[in-house]
């Protein structure tokens, strides 16, 4: 299992976004991005509202057609996620492709965002936070439960069941403190460029390190 903003990535995904639409002029630029960047931080510091951020970060999706979102998208793919897939990214998924792993990632960005880095990692599994949508059209709530902190726990346990699983000789790979709810279940937890919070958490329960930017040493572990 991965996390994948700043984890696969080598930025956020969901952050990104919201810029490229302030760029773009989907959005109120000045207005978006100063909100974009309230919320980033909050995430970074385990403060985050996951209800109050979604309703902020859904609205675009509300608020355009289906087809207008879909080619936005499509240039978000191309300028702004295929530069900050890493080669040690790529590498390690693969490493767990041929050891026959069931490879999944677990984040708490959206899923129209995220179904698409999902294909282009070639990973067939997705838990994200699920839009919801009705008559074709994005209505701005979230479906279900947000896969965010203990969330995605919840979220896994539901997958596990419907897929006849378990967590036997499970990894998760994160950078965040935001996920050690998840961390903490799996058999091999690994930290990966991990925040200043989980580096520490990590080191106190000898958790594998890594890091997939680093291009001297991509994927190199410390303890």
């Amino acid at each position: 299992m991965f996390d994948l903003d700043n984890t696969l990535l080598a930025g956020d995904s969901d952050y990104l976004w919201g810029l490229f639409l302030s760029e773009t002029g989907a959005v109120d630029g000045e207005a978006y991005e100063r909100e974009n960047l309230r919320f980033f931080q909050q995430y970074q510091a385990g403060e985050l509202d996951i209800h109050e951020f979604l309703r902020f970060s859904l609205r675009p999706l509300k608020e355009n057609s289906p087809e207008t979102l879909r080619r936005w998208r499509a240039e978000f793919m191309e300028t702004r996620i295929d530069p900050i897939i890493t080669q040690a990214s790529l590498n390690l998924v693969e490493r767990h492709r041929q050891a026959g792993d069931t490879l999944l990632i677990i984040t708490a960005t959206n899923a129209f965002v995220t179904g698409p880095i999902a294909e282009r990692l070639g990973i067939e599994h997705l838990i994200a936070t699920n839009p919801e949508m009705k008559n074709g059209c994005y209505t701005g709530e979230v479906a279900g439960i947000p896969s965010f902190r203990e969330g995605k726990v919840e979220r896994l346990r539901v997958w596990l069941e419907e897929h006849e699983m378990d967590l036997m000789d499970s990894s998760f790979y994160s950078d965040s403190h935001n996920d050690i709810p998840l961390l903490d279940i799996v058999d091999k937890p690994v930290a990966v460029d991990p925040d200043e919070e989980l580096t520490a958490y990590a080191a106190v329960r000898n958790w594998p390190v890594i890091s997939l930017r680093n291009s001297q040493h991509p994927g190199s572990v410390s303890a």
